[in-house]
C-alpha cells in the first residue's frame, strides 16, 4: 500500500512542491508499552474524524498530499494496525504533521481494546 501511495504521490505532485515523503507503518506488538503480553488487539476508528483531521493537515504550509489507512477489527501481533503517508516541500514541513497527524489518531480517533 505504502509503495504505491508513494508512486501515486510522485505522478501527481508538482515536483517543485515535493521534496520528501514519510511513510510511518504502525504494527500490533506483542507486548503493551509497561511490558504485558498481548495476544490480540480490537481497533475501531472514527472515519470522519480521520478524514476532517487529514483534509486540514493537508492544507498547512509545505504540504502537499497526506495518505492514511486503519485497519479495524480484531487484529493479531504482527498485523498492521495503520499506514501513512505525509508528503511535502521540506523536512522542516513534513515532520511537524505526520507527529501531529499521529498524535490526533492515537488520542482522538482510535479506541483499541488489547486481549491480554
Amino acid at each position: 500500500m505504502i509503495e504505491e501511495w508513494i508512486k501515486e504521490i510522485k505522478k501527481v505532485c508538482d515536483p517543485r512542491s515535493l521534496g520528501m515523503i514519510l511513510a510511518h507503518n504502525g504494527i500490533v506488538r506483542a507486548t503493551t508499552k509497561d511490558g504485558k503480553p498481548v495476544k490480540a488487539m480490537k481497533l475501531f476508528y472514527d472515519k470522519a474524524k480521520l478524514e476532517s483531521t487529514v483534509s486540514a493537515l493537508k492544507k498547512k504550509d509545505g504540504i502537499v498530499d497526506i495518505r492514511a489507512w486503519i485497519n479495524e477489527g480484531e487484529l493479531q501481533i504482527g498485523d498492521d494496525i495503520m499506514n501513512v503517508c505525509v508528503a511535502g516541500r521540506f523536512r522542516t514541513d513534513v515532520l511537524p504533521v505526520l507527529q501531529e497527524l499521529l498524535t490526533v489518531v492515537k488520542t482522538q480517533i482510535v479506541r483499541e481494546e488489547e486481549t491480554f
